[in-house]
């Protein structure tokens, strides 16, 4: 089953990914392709979002013969960053109550609503 990822969940992969090294786009999208489905095409427009926002900064690293743009994150990309841990937090636990085999979950009335009549 695949599931539709988000801007922000998006933008906090990229920034989970940076958190740990530099990295330029290449590298990035083969990252985030070990976990979820994303092409280069996608990602670019996710690095320059986030680097307008300010979340990013880069800078260009001469290799064989060629500049490579590589991207790190800032203060101000941490701090989203944890900002986002903590709301996924709350909204991974809010999921697994919905769809674990618990009876921690309230039922919803017969007929599918749980809207009162």
């Amino acid at each position: 089953m695949t599931y539709q990822l988000t801007a922000p969940l998006l933008d906090a992969c990229v920034l989970g990914i940076v958190r740990h090294e530099d990295s330029y786009g290449y590298t990035l999208t083969q990252k985030a392709r070990q976990i979820v489905d994303i092409s280069e095409s996608t990602l670019y427009p996710v690095l320059r979002r986030l680097q307008k926002s300010g979340y990013l900064t880069t800078y260009d690293e001469p290799y064989q013969g060629r500049n490579r743009r590589y991207y790190t994150i800032t203060d101000s990309g941490r701090n989203i960053l944890s900002y986002y841990e903590k709301e996924w937090i709350i909204y991974k636990t809010k999921i697994d109550e919905l769809i674990s085999d618990s009876e921690t979950v309230p039922l919803l009335e017969e007929g599918g609503s749980d809207e009162q009549e």
